[in-house]
């Protein structure tokens, strides 16, 4: 009877804990149950270190009462649509919260400064018999107040002083739930309940982690890893992700064939608006990752106005966008929940267009590409049938679906009828003709035919096996297979078929724990709560997740903690929007966060810090910190923000040496990086030449603009045809049309471009062309010469032989003929200033 009596409480826990739709979710895995045992030595309910039933406690009749009492609580179930309102909507709700309220009401009477909101009803009277209970030491009673003072569930106010008197109450009996909640008050000091201890959180964690709690093992790994509030070790770390790994492989493994369905939820908050900086000045929405689509592009759209098109055309009989909305429903996404239902009923519509239903033959003249968008279709039904998901489990009906499938070369048939001959699954088992059908579909790149076919090699064991594992293992982790990280992580720690690399495994132990989403994180519940507006709750939900070691939980916490993060400053009277609560209020801890993210690499992130430093915010200014902190943040040129904040801060000579000349170059680069920074830094660039220009007029000490030398020198033939041939070679590669006309390119067997050996190609016979005319230009020019010469060369022949002719005896002088000879072998042109410099100038014809 007591055992009944037990379950039944558990039951009642459950039941109540998902009731809560918008509420915290109160969090007890299997390992990390709240402590119940019975200690007649010192006369309470609880054994410290113990975690298993006791069969009853004290007070647990209290504790039924109490959640009978909360499930009479209505809790709004409402979720906010993430259609977009558009440019009108948008201006309409801006000039709505510009005009006045016309509301006429009388002046609310004064309230006490420190009032604490007063509960009621079906709350209070469970509160209270609660707090009986928990007299009593009852652990469940304990832990329950501690939530609902802590996350506010049933709308109880939150009081974070009386949720850590519990949870620290809760803690010194041993119980690890209770232990990871101290450690993360300890660890963010959030509301004010305990001052920031990072020794104490630390501590905490430890004993939390050591009795198997999942969020504290995550923890401990990432402050052994970022080196927070303890030395970095990556072997430490290492061990406590391995931990959670094992974990979620287990969970993952115990779902249907395939393993558990896992929906991403993870992201960050600052991306729903271009970054922390916004659209175009972040460097997740600049540069390279700026989104460079067409005004008609579908990459702004919402999810919904996405589904909303696509059923549509749907309706209109687009077999395409009928599979496209199959997979959007089964896969899911974040803000659109699976639903296998509708996605086997699209998926069915695809495969009714090409196989008739009554005798499953396929119809006489189907649409193009028909039969492709069936085979898939018939392979995520098949799926369907063999994992059971909104369907029975039918073996028999799978196995026709993947058949459907393989006849036109579905990959994911192909993996299907493998998995089933594989494991036995309605027929014999048969390893061969599995094998065939993986090769087949992983041949198409299909990321769990890589991964069973690494299965069946690593089994093996022998070293050629293990390599051929380790390359199937790396080709499914392309595609962020959770199993296929999982192996690598193992391959990788234990030194079988890789070297041991401890970052390396520790990586992948780490992806594979924080994939494992709905079982160690709660982003769900932070996600929902944030579109429903409850935005204390969902910081709550994202904290824990940043203390896990989450970057984009980390990055959500600091930018929703963060006091300048209004893109577009407006005056007070038209920014009708109420204030932050005190629990968003908090600096200090938003720079921390920011620190963590950068820590792990996001640039964004480092700039916020160096803005922070810069300012004073959260902490003391440190301009050096500042500079540091944009340095690392532009190198590589990545973020042209911090470019530019350099280039400030040489400019006014904040932090670092005032030279102007240094400041244009560093404006410069910013806008090389981001050419979206157009405007800023031209009018920055103006200032500063008149400041330049000023200060070269009255002789300043400062480093002025100067315009930088080109290094001059007298080239040779050979460099100067080089030179000329390089030019030649940008002018026609840069015809201005590259971004509209496909360029063409020419590949080989190998798939390689063949572009680059013919550019080579023309230019080469390009020079032997020109070569070739300036060789023959020269020969003629030195014909026409020649023949010049010959010709007066002849004609004064004749004219002395007349001579000779007509006057005998005549004196002719001796020195003429010489000269006429000296005057033939002048050279291959003549001389300038002699008489015959005029005609060879003119271009006289050869026998005028």
């Amino acid at each position: 009877m007591r055992r009944l009596l037990v379950s039944a409480l558990l039951l009642l826990q459950a039941v109540a804990s998902a009731s809560a739709a918008d509420q915290q979710v109160m969090e007890t895995n299997t390992d990390e149950t709240p402590t119940t045992n019975l200690n007649p030595a010192t006369e309470t309910d609880v054994v410290q270190g113990a975690q298993q039933w006791a069969p009853y406690q004290s007070g647990w009749e209290l504790v039924q009462e109490a959640m009978a009492e909360f499930r009479k609580i209505k809790t709004p179930s409402h979720r906010k649509s993430k259609k977009q309102g558009g440019l009108l909507g948008t201006l309409f709700q801006y000039a709505a919260k510009a005009l006045p309220s016309l509301r006429v009401s009388a002046p609310s009477p004064p309230q006490p400064e420190h009032a604490s909101p007063v509960i009621s009803g079906p709350l209070l009277e469970g509160v209270k018999l609660l707090q009986q209970s928990a007299d009593q030491n009852n652990t469940d009673a304990i832990y329950l107040l501690a939530q609902l003072n802590f996350f506010g569930n049933y709308s109880h106010p939150r009081n974070f002083k009386t949720a850590f008197d519990h949870y620290y109450r809760l803690a010194s009996y041993g119980n690890s739930s209770a232990q990871y909640m101290v450690g993360l008050m300890y660890s963010t000091g959030v509301g004010d309940a305990v001052e920031r201890d990072q020794a104490k959180a630390l501590l905490y964690h430890t004993f939390a982690a050591d009795a198997g709690h999942t969020r504290s093992e995550m923890t401990v790994a990432a402050r052994h890893l970022s080196g927070i509030g303890v030395p970095k070790s990556c072997e430490t770390a290492s061990k406590y992700y391995k931990r959670v790994a094992d974990k979620a492989m287990l969970w993952f493994r115990s779902g249907p064939p395939g393993g558990m369905a896992i929906t991403p939820e993870a992201h960050r908050l600052s991306d729903d608006v271009g970054g922390v900086y916004g659209e175009g000045a972040s460097v997740v929405s600049s540069g390279i990752n700026a989104l460079k689509v067409s005004p008609s592009s579908d990459a702004y759209a919402a999810i919904d106005d996405v589904i909303e098109y696509l059923d549509l055309m749907s309706q209109k009989g687009d077999f395409k966008a009928s599979f496209n909305l199959g997979r959007l429903y089964y896969e899911g996404q974040r803000g659109l929940e699976r639903n296998v239902d509708l996605a086997r009923r699209y998926f069915a519509a695809v495969t009714t267009m090409y196989w008739r239903s009554k005798d499953g033959r396929a119809v006489d003249q189907p649409k193009p590409q028909l039969e492709k968008y069936a085979s898939k279709a018939a392979g995520y039904i098949g799926r369907m049938w063999l994992r059971g998901e909104g369907v029975r489990q039918d073996f028999k009906l799978a196995r026709g679906w993947f058949e459907r499938g393989i006849k036109h070369g579905d990959a994911q048939s192909q993996w299907g009828l493998g998995y089933m001959n594989l494991h036995g699954l309605g027929m014999p088992k048969n390893v061969s003709k599995a094998t065939e059908l993986f090769k087949a579909s992983a041949d198409q790149d299909f990321s769990l035919s890589h991964v069973a076919l690494g299965t069946l090699h690593l089994d093996q064991g022998t070293p050629d096996d293990l390599k051929i594992a380790n390359s199937y293992f790396e080709a499914a982790a392309r595609w962020a297979n959770i199993e296929a990280q999982y192996y690598l992580a193992e391959m990788i720690h234990h030194g079988v078929g890789r070297d041991k690399t401890c970052g390396l495994a520790m990586a992948y132990y780490k992806n594979v724990a924080e994939k494992a989403e709905p079982l160690v994180s709660s982003w769900a519940e932070a996600n929902q709560a944030y579109e429903d507006g409850d935005y204390e709750l969902a910081f709550l939900d994202y904290l824990m997740a940043a203390e896990q070691g989450y970057e984009k939980a980390q990055n959500n916490v600091a930018f929703m903690l963060d006091p300048t993060q209004s893109r577009l400053p407006l005056p007070s009277w038209l920014r009708r929007q109420p204030p932050k609560p005190s629990l968003l209020q908090n600096s200090a801890l938003a720079l921390i966060f920011w620190t963590r993210s950068a820590i792990q690499s996001n640039i964004d992130s480092l700039v916020k810090m160096g803005d922070y430093y810069l300012y004073g915010i959260g902490t003391e200014p440190a301009l050096d910190k500042a500079a540091q902190c944009y340095t690392g943040a532009s190198e590589y040129f990545q973020s042209a923000q911090a470019l530019y904040n350099l280039g400030w801060m040489h400019e006014n000579g904040v932090g670092l040496t005032q030279d102007f000349h240094l400041a244009k170059r560093y404006y410069d680069q910013a806008l090389e990086t981001n050419e979206e920074a157009y405007l800023p830094v031209t009018l920055s660039l103006l200032k500063l030449r008149v400041r330049s220009a000023w200060n070269t007029f009255t002789h300043g000490r400062i480093n002025s603009i100067q315009d930088e030398p080109s290094p001059r020198k007298d080239w040779s033939l050979s460099e100067w045809i080089a030179n000329f041939l390089q030019e030649d070679n940008i002018y026609y590669e840069d015809d201005g049309y590259g971004g509209f006309y496909d360029d063409g390119t020419i590949t080989g067997s190998d798939s390689e471009p063949l572009g680059d050996t013919f550019d080579d190609v023309d230019g080469v016979i390009e020079s032997l062309i020109i070569l070739g005319l300036v060789g023959a230009i020269i020969f003629l020019m030195y014909y026409r010469a020649r023949r010049q010469q010959a010709h007066r060369l002849a004609e004064e022949n004749a004219a002395r032989q007349g001579q000779r002719g007509g006057v005998v005896g005549a004196g002719v002088p001796q020195h003429q003929p010489a000269q006429a000879q000296a005057q033939g072998q002048g050279g291959l042109f003549p001389q300038p200033g002699g008489p015959d410099f005029g005609q060879w100038a003119a271009g006289a014809a050869v026998g005028h």
